[in-house]
Parts: structure tokens; sequence; C-alpha cells
């Protein structure tokens, strides 16, 4: 609707129109309004602060909402499932450890863990690995650039996106029929019989790590790719000077230099991998023993209203991921003090 075709409408039904465009728009505004209100404050305390102590009163300024946001967003709800473990499904009466016991008690539950633990141990590992590789022979090629691109474009896809891309992949049908999924077309031309691979365990979680591998993997080549890059040239004509052939110089040359950056890689990964959620749920919403924990919290606490249980599968897999975030800190501290 143009303006000349609203000016000439009703005034009621202009008000109507500007009833609705405040509706849907008025918390927008008012937030917009809020944050403005709150960075001209901050910006006209810190410029009246008084010049004794006026650093930190600035630092104070500027970092107080962050930290706020921080508190309201992450901290407390953290603590509030942590509390919300030991309770019932409705979080009302104290139950002790009985979610946990009811966690390692369940074969449903265990399979879901254990799904989880060959998430983490395949993904970051193969990820790293054909990341590494990739970096490694495309190298100074020619066309680097536009391989590397290739490689790295699943990285902007969301993790539903590429769980309906590769649903479309694994798609079935009957012998007979035409085959939609690329996969079960490949297998039918080289005489075989199409097959549901998502139906199928343990195989079928297995098919849906390869999504996340694809995802990873250039996330991985780019940063291992820009730490062979870092390389010193001296040391690598150095190696090659004693004699070093390519496989002596890329394990006693190449991977140390990069070490640090193979730490952040499958770290990083990991952390993502113990959280995966969306390609799970895309695809076969957990079912056929397909289950991770972050599926399952979902599963227990907004599907079945076991908030108990829920908070405590939520709660193992903050357990899970703490030790490879505290190992993260730890090495990256130790290679600032070596620098």
């Amino acid at each position: 609707m143009t303006l000349v075709s609203i000016a000439g409408l009703p005034a009621a039904a202009r008000g109507d129109l500007l009833g609705q465009f405040l509706e849907k728009f008025g918390l927008v505004i008012i937030g917009l309004a809020v944050f403005a209100a709150v960075i001209g404050l901050i910006l006209f305390i810190a410029d009246k602060a008084p010049k004794r102590g006026r650093d930190v009163i600035q630092l104070l300024l500027f970092v107080a909402p962050a930290v706020i946001l921080l508190a309201v967003g992450l901290v407390y709800p953290a603590i509030r499932t942590a509390v919300l473990a030991f309770f019932d499904a409705r979080g009302e009466n104290f139950i002790g450890f009985d979610n946990f016991v009811w966690m390692f008690t369940q074969p449903t539950i265990l399979t879901t863990i254990l799904n989880t633990l060959v998430w983490v141990a395949l993904v970051p590992t193969i990820s790293t690995i054909v990341g590494m590789a990739y970096a490694i022979f495309i190298d100074k090629s020619k066309g680097e650039k536009v391989l590397k691109s290739i490689v790295f474009m699943p990285m902007a896809i969301s993790f539903v996106g590429a769980g309906v891309i590769w649903t479309f992949v694994y798609a079935y049908k009957a012998t007979g029929f035409e085959q939609t999924g690329i996969l079960n077309q490949i297998v039918v031309w080289l005489g075989g019989e199409p097959q549901q691979w998502l139906l199928v365990p343990p195989w079928n979680t297995l098919f849906l790590i390869i999504v996340m591998i694809w995802i990873q993997t250039g996330f991985a080549m780019v940063l291992i790719s820009a730490a062979i890059k870092g390389i010193p040239t001296e040391i690598v004509e150095a190696a090659r000077l004693d004699g070093a052939n390519p496989w002596q110089s890329f394990w006693n040359v190449t991977i140390p230099g990069i070490r640090g950056t193979l730490v952040v890689v499958v770290t990083t990964i990991s952390i993502a991998t113990l959280k995966v959620f969306d390609i799970v749920r895309a695809m076969t919403a957990g079912n056929f023993n397909t289950s991770v924990i972050a599926n399952e919290m979902y599963t227990q606490a907004f599907r079945q209203g076991q908030f108990g249980q829920g908070a405590a599968l939520a709660l193992i897999l903050f357990v899970m991921v703490l030790p490879i975030v505290i190992y993260n800190v730890r090495v990256l501290r130790k290679q600032r003090e070596i620098r």
C-alpha cells in the first residue's frame, strides 16, 4: 500500500493501520529506544566522571551491561538448571539424585550417552584430519582460494539447513520407484538395492555424523591452513637442507608449528559436537536409536514435561564440556607464557 493510498483512507482506517504497526514493531522500537538511552547515559557519565579514577569508572560502565546480560541470560539459567536437576518433573519437590539414577539405568538414555560419545570421538578427529590434509595438499596450488571456498561453504549453512539437504541425500524409495536420494540412486546404478539409511542402527548414527563432519571440515581447514602459512619459511628450508623428506618435515616441523591451532580446532569442534541438536532433530528427531544428550534434554523437558530429568541431562552435558574448556584454556595460557 503506497503513501498516497494510505493518505486517502479514512481516519479510522489510518488509526487501525497505525495500531497494527505499533503492535508488530512496538517492542522493537521500545527496545531500540532503551538501548539508545542506556548508551547515551553511559557516555554521559563516562564523560563527566572525575579525573581521579576515571579509567576505572569508564571500564566498569562499559563492562557492566555485558556482565548484567551474561548474569541474566547465562549464569542465572545455569544455576537454576543445576538446582532443578535435583527436583521432580515440575521442579517442586526435592528428590536428590533420583534423576541421575534414572539416567544411568534407562537403556534408551545409556544409548543416548553412548551416541554422544561416538559423535565426540569421530567428528573432531575426522574433521581435523581431513581439514589438515586438504590444507596441506592445496597449499600454494593453483586455484587455492576457490578450492578452500568450496570446502568452507558448508559452514555458511545452518545445521537445520544441512540436515534438510542431507535428508534428501539419504532419501529412500522402494525398489522399482525412481530414487530421489542421490545415495540410493548411486546404489541402484551399481546394481544394489535402495536402503533406508536413517532407520537402521547403529549405521544411522554414522550417517548423521557425516553431516557434522561435512560442516566442520571447512572450519578446521581454514584455521590449519592459516597456521601452516604462519610457519617460518627458514625452518622449513632448514629441514630440507638437513635431508628431511616430506613425511619427516611434516612430523618434525609442521605438526609442532601448528600444535596450538590443532588444540583449538579439536576442542572447539568437540564442544560444538557435544551440543549437537539441530542435525539430529531435523533428520530423525532422535528416533531409531539416534538421539544425543542435547536432543534428549529437549525431549524430556519440553515434549514430555519432565523438567527435572531434562535439567539432569543438561547438567551432565555441562560436565562433559567443562574438561574440554579447561584444557583449552590451560594450553592457551602455556602458549602465552612461552611467547
